[in-house]
């Protein structure tokens, strides 16, 4: 059976238009997941286990690590794309996401996981579709989110039983309404025939301001929680960084948009205006805005945007994996597409970083966390490589 192949446009219309009811998320303190193991006794600042902690939301909590790229072919591993398929017909998402799978979505190739020797043990607190209220202290008007508590309460253990060096955070996107820009932008492309980016532009530009005032609020939290721990401010670095384009250019898709086929084949429904719009306009916003907020509250920035360059869903450099064409880090997409039949995961992993994706971005923190903390970079691919070519460059 083929994933998106031989469906109507009224099926089409009807599957887009679940978007917005499925979560679609750009995307417990003694119950964190941890990667090494935890410590055996009590740490405070400079003993016990080292730790790197993720905080904030899908796109660093590991959401569609699932997926090593993105095939057509729905059967058995799908071309090898699927790494929650256990045999035959039978599919465990557990065996990526563990106990998160269909909620914060925690994979085992999350950025914090796939960074390396950057300390004893990787603390993932991230969760898909957390908004800036759901890392503030619940003293400070935090708010839980699925079953957990918020995450700057979740740091204070870990920092109480470890010696917390880096954390890094991902924030804002769902506060700016991420899901809706996509879903509406798929819904202007199917359905009404008309462009999304005049419209949402305008909504992000009423909300950006608000949002980074919290985004700036979640880095204070994080900073009030390691110093009611005994950390000083220079004992540990914050990484503050912001989000990579999922799709590219209008000049760099391989399917035109005079057809079915960017939907239909490309799991990637965007006409060329909105695409340049997301990958020139709004993505660096974002960035600059995100880069401020670190300069303001003094912590280290990671520029993301051009991190997945020519690797995007439907990107002309990238291919999708087939019998023929293996899944790989070196010609393979590193983001999600959206499955717009439903007939491979969830929705809520569509337009996320998959397993290569979230390879280089580990990559992108090891680099950027073996430079001075009070350094500002952007990380970028090199076209044809893995994720061990991924590189640095100074933040623009």
């Amino acid at each position: 059976m083929i994933g998106f192949r031989n469906v109507s446009k009224d099926r089409d219309r009807s599957r887009v238009r679940r978007l917005a009811g499925a979560g679609l998320v750009v995307p417990l303190a003694a119950s964190a997941l941890l990667a090494g193991g935890a410590g055996t006794s009590a740490a405070s600042p400079g003993t016990g286990p080292t730790a790197v902690v993720s905080m904030g939301d899908s796109y660093i909590s590991g959401e569609a690590g699932r997926w090593k790229g993105n095939s057509l072919t729905n059967s058995g591993n799908r071309n090898g794309t699927d790494r929650g398929w256990v045999s035959g017909s039978t599919y465990d998402p557990g065996k990526v996401y563990g106990t998160t799978a269909g909620g914060c979505h925690r994979s085992d190739s999350a950025e914090v996981r796939s960074a390396g020797a950057i300390a004893d043990v990787a603390v993932n607190l991230a969760c898909s579709g957390a908004v800036s209220d759901n890392v503030f202290r619940a003293s400070n008007g935090g708010v839980s989110y699925k079953g957990e508590a918020p995450q700057a309460d979740q740091l204070a253990a870990v920092a109480a039983s470890h010696n917390v060096k880096v954390i890094a955070l991902s924030i804002g996107g769902n506060d700016l309404g991420f899901a809706d820009i996509i879903k509406d932008c798929a819904l202007d492309f199917v359905i009404w025939n008309s462009y999304c980016y005049d419209d949402q532009q305008y909504g992000v530009d009423q909300k950006i301001d608000a949002v980074m005032g919290n985004v700036g609020k979640s880095v204070d939290e994080i900073r009030a929680v390691m110093r009611t721990a005994g950390y000083a401010d220079s004992g540990y670095r914050i990484v503050l960084q912001s989000y990579p384009s999922p799709i590219p250019r209008g000049a760099e898709n391989r399917y035109t948009q005079s057809d079915w086929s960017r939907l239909n084949s490309g799991g990637c429904p965007f006409w060329n205006r909105d695409s340049d719009w997301a990958r020139d306009s709004l993505v660096p916003q974002i960035a600059g805005r995100i880069k401020a907020a670190a300069a303001a509250k003094g912590v280290q920035f990671l520029d993301l945007r051009d991190m997945m360059q020519g690797r995007e869903v439907c990107a002309k450099a990238s291919k999708q994996v087939t019998s023929a064409v293996p899944a790989s880090a070196k010609t393979s997409e590193w983001a999600r597409w959206i499955d717009n039949n439903e007939t491979q995961g969830l929705i809520q992993e569509s337009m996320h970083p998959n397993y290569f994706g979230q390879l280089a971005a580990g990559r992108c923190l090891a680099l950027v966390v073996a430079q001075p903390a009070s350094s500002g970079f952007s990380c970028k691919n090199t076209a044809g490589a893995d994720q061990t070519g991924m590189f640095l460059t100074p933040a623009p």
